[in-house]
């Protein structure tokens, strides 16, 4: 094998480097160490987020691999938010925007000390996408191994997750279960360590990190408290050192074709809406353009197989043993959907990672000619009060809201509109609209799950939509259609809604519209006046002078 280049020879090689290496000797490194590729270790370890309370284990597998197979591993500490903690509260402000903050220090990092690859360690919401934004501006060889889910909780014989809990207040505000079922929903529902167990953001993204190639078989779907979950750490501690001294990048992988794929796996699985803004903005710093539009089109080809929580029974765990991500590209390559002949940092091709995956349970990964819904999870709508486009998880909406038709009841943030339907002034038909909650206008574009859950844990939820400029957990269920866009702060059409106009949704038809003529539309254009900021100092001041739209993956620019 030719002499490999190494960026960090930069920092390590030469007599002026003296300085250089004295710090790294300071640091434990050895004479040997200076001819070995620097590998950076990304760590989103705290003892706040459960999902990231096993990163250290799978930090010292990594690492332990790395030695043995020729590196010289290299770690630094990553933030991360746990967005059910921040949810419902100033806090959830701030989640959305920590993705940039983490693409920032990867970014930071990996130039200030001329790494030679990376380990990506991440498991929940954010921090998975924003690691991988960062990697993207660097260009090296880069592997992504998560935390792996959470167990689902149990209470008397029936699955919990996260969202349990969050509906349970709503059941509990109503008196429809007492205070002794609510705590014991509240204590049992989240068993231990590991990204909340349904298909929710973080295990969204970390099962489509396979479908792109940058992850490992089994990396969003085996349990992070499972023995192979650190066996998996440790094929990915050997395989990115042979990814190093292949050169293999990170841009060589992400092509236009590999978002492809995993938006083919996005529809299958029912990924959460949180996809529609990270892919985009993935693909962005990887130099390749994604669509609303796109959504629609890989959606209407790629039927739904899965019916994982929140929108059907099964979790990660049941997805897990029932073969995972793998057999569900595999179900999938029976319709020619993928293209099977792209790198992965597995060193095999995409195709071959998958041709021996098989379905062990059907109810669990449907067939591809009997699936749970013909299209995919999920789908852009567009209309006279989302130019640009709105998301929402048609494949947890249940079949007598795909279309719906509702005056509208308005808010200008999304406490006020929770505390109105906690308070019971949501009525059966209404449309919620929640704005000035987009990037712009939140900042930061908070999850609506607290009210989501209120309405479903009221009963609601088959008759009662929400839209809102917002987003929402990867948790929600019903009819939620959010990143409508514009934005209000931006004077999109939401901004300029009054109480009882008639929204009309038509999911299938991918539209939503609100019966307010032009002429009426351009009337209360002119007497509109964009809001004062609610934060006008500090990280999110700045976040919202160079946040962009929803719909192009709210990056900064």
């Amino acid at each position: 094998m030719k002499e490999l280049f190494m960026h960090s020879d930069a920092v390590k090689k030469g007599a002026e480097r003296a300085a250089h290496r004295s710090l790294l000797r300071a640091a434990g490194l050895k004479d040997a160490d200076f001819a070995k590729p620097f590998i950076g270790i990304a760590n989103a370890y705290n003892n706040i987020v459960p999902g990231h309370l096993t990163l250290n284990k799978i930090t010292a597998a990594v690492k332990e691999e790395i030695s043995q197979a020729g590196g010289v591993p290299l770690e630094f500490g990553v933030i991360g938010v746990c967005d059910g903690i921040a949810m419902g509260h100033e806090g959830m402000k701030y989640s959305l925007g920590s993705r940039e903050l983490i693409a920032d220090s990867i970014e930071t990092m990996g130039r200030a000390h001329c790494l030679d690859a990376l380990v990506l360690i991440p498991n929940c919401d954010k921090i998975t996408p924003g690691m991988i934004m960062g990697a993207c501006r660097l260009n090296l060889p880069t592997i992504v191994i998560s935390g792996g889910p959470m167990l689902t909780g149990q209470h008397n014989g029936r699955p919990l997750d996260l969202n349990s809990v969050f509906e349970a207040i709503g059941q509990f505000s109503q008196g429809l279960i007492d205070e002794q079922e609510f705590h014991a929903i509240e204590c049992q529902a989240c068993p231990g360590a590991g990204s909340c167990a349904g298909m929710f953001t973080a295990n969204s993204m970390n099962c489509l990190c396979e479908a792109l190639g940058l992850a490992l078989p089994g990396n969003g779907t085996i349990p992070a408290v499972y023995p192979e979950r650190l066996e998996l750490a440790r094929q990915a501690g050997r395989q990115i050192v042979a990814l190093t001294k292949q050169d293999l990048k990170i841009r060589d992988i992400l092509r236009k074709e590999a978002f492809d794929n995993a938006l083919a796996v996005d529809m299958a699985l029912g990924c959460s809406t949180n996809s529609a803004l990270h892919l985009p903005a993935i693909a962005y710093e990887a130099g390749v353009e994604i669509t609303l539009r796109l959504i629609n089109e890989v959606s209407a080809k790629v039927a739904h197989l899965c019916n994982l929580a929140p929108g059907g029974p099964d979790h990660l765990e049941d997805l897990d043993r029932a073969g995972g991500i793998m057999a569900v590209m595999h179900e999938l390559d029976k319709k020619n959907i993928l293209a099977r002949g792209l790198p992965t940092v597995s060193g095999h091709t995409i195709g071959e990672n998958y041709q021996n995956a098989s379905v062990k349970n059907q109810a669990v990964i449907a067939p591809i000619d009997k699936p749970h819904h013909a299209q995919g999870g999920l789908a852009a709508l567009f209309g006279n009060i989302a130019r640009d486009g709105a998301i929402v998880k048609q494949a947890a909406v249940a079949p007598e809201m795909l279309r719906h038709s509702g005056p509208a009841r308005v808010f200008d943030s999304e406490d006020a509109a929770y505390q109105a339907i906690r308070g019971g002034q949501i009525r059966k038909g209404d449309v919620v609209v929640i704005r000035y909650e987009g990037p712009k206008g939140g900042p930061g574009m908070r999850e609506m799950l607290l009210p989501t859950s209120a309405i479903a844990g009221m009963g609601l939820d088959k008759d009662v939509a929400l839209i809102t400029d917002g987003r929402f957990s990867g948790a929600t269920r019903g009819a939620s259609i959010g990143h409508i866009s514009p934005e209000a702060m931006a004077g999109g059409e939401i901004a300029l809604l009054q109480d009882g106009d008639l929204i009309e949704i038509d999911i299938p038809r991918q539209t939503i519209n609100a019966k307010v003529s032009p002429a009426e539309m351009e009337k209360r254009r002119q007497a509109w006046q964009p809001p004062e900021p609610k934060i006008k100092t500090g990280y999110l001041a700045r976040y919202a002078k160079l946040v962009t739209s929803a719909n192009l993956g709210a990056v900064v620019r």
